[in-house]
């Protein structure tokens, strides 16, 4: 029963994200579509999926083990401190950090996840400066 609540509600919110899409305007053409066409498209994908998902036969549902749901948790929290301390962190310092903290739960000694954490932060942040030209933020520490 909780697939088809949540196949529901993700269609009721792919149909409002499809009203909202359709007034997406331009003020130049840019491109011969313009901006509209893929959000629309990327809607109207998830809206299929979610009716088929409300159409289909119920399937017995297995919660993943309370272990597996502490970790997620922990992801989610990982996620929304490195979103919350991105600017003043800055980039490589929040990103080291991030990487660092998902290594050690996958199991990774605290070495190895401290290493390529630092190894991840300092590349991802050449990858986009230098070679992207994507401003990134180096924070209040590296300034």
């Amino acid at each position: 029963m909780s697939d088809r609540i949540f196949a529901g509600l993700w269609l009721l919110l792919c149909i409002g994200g499809l009203f909202i899409g359709w007034g997406i305007q331009s003020e130049y053409s840019y491109e011969p579509l313009g901006p509209r066409p893929f959000p629309l498209a990327i809607l109207g994908l998830m809206a299929l999926c979610a009716a088929c998902l409300l159409l289909s036969r119920p399937q017995v549902v297995e919660w993943p083990h309370r272990k597996v749901m502490q970790r997620l948790l922990l992801l989610v929290i990982t996620l929304v401190l490195y979103a919350w301390g991105f600017e003043w962190l800055g980039f490589p310092v929040a990103t080291a950090l991030l990487t660092c903290s998902i290594a050690l739960l996958f199991q990774a000694s605290l070495p190895a996840a401290a290493v390529s954490g630092a190894i991840m932060g300092v590349a991802l942040y050449y990858a986009f400066d230098r070679l992207l030209d994507v401003t990134l933020p180096l924070g209040i520490w590296l300034s």
